[in-house]
């Protein structure tokens, strides 16, 4: 059904908006950038370019000044049946008419956030995410300079314990 509703009244998404939407995936709000657009869907934030960035790898999001700032994190490995994660630089979107956007930014980061832990110690965050088609994953997020082979030994024990936990 859902299939004929978006053939008949469109995908919601912006008009020049190139990038290829999920069957399931549906538009939040979107803004235009100087380069394209800033469009949230149920799945993640698509940049311009135009390419998709699940919730789950948005490790920061901010919105001040007139200007949606993220930070996206990218896959670093894993450490058992934890991801180890690694920022990239934030990347800044001027919007001159941010719509909704960095309220739905806002909401569907936090939201993809069940646990979250800093550990100043280990030189890291500890953040179990609901990811799409995986449930829960523990992700392990570490500083720049941190120990990250012990890193990845605590995290992988970390992940087994949930496991345990969760039977």
């Amino acid at each position: 059904m859902r299939g004929v509703l978006r053939r008949l009244f469109g995908s919601g998404a912006p008009d020049g908006f190139t990038g290829a939407l999920e069957r399931d995936e549906h538009v939040l709000a979107s803004a235009a950038v100087g380069n394209g657009f800033l469009v949230a869907t149920s799945l993640g934030l698509w940049l311009p370019g135009p390419r998709r960035v699940g919730w789950h790898l948005v490790s920061k999001a901010v919105w001040r000044g007139g200007a949606l700032s993220v930070v996206e994190a990218v896959e670093d490995g894993r450490a058992g049946d934890a991801v180890v994660l690694r920022d990239l630089d934030a990347v800044r979107f001027a919007l001159e008419s941010p719509g909704k956007v960095p309220e739905v930014v806002h909401a569907r980061v936090t939201g993809s956030i069940k646990v979250s832990e800093r550990r100043d110690d280990l030189r890291a965050w500890f953040v179990q995410r609901k990811v799409p088609g995986s449930g829960l994953v523990l992700q392990v997020r570490p500083d720049a300079g941190a120990d990250t082979e012990e890193l990845r030994e605590i995290a992988a024990e970390v992940a087994r314990k949930i496991a345990a936990l969760r039977g």
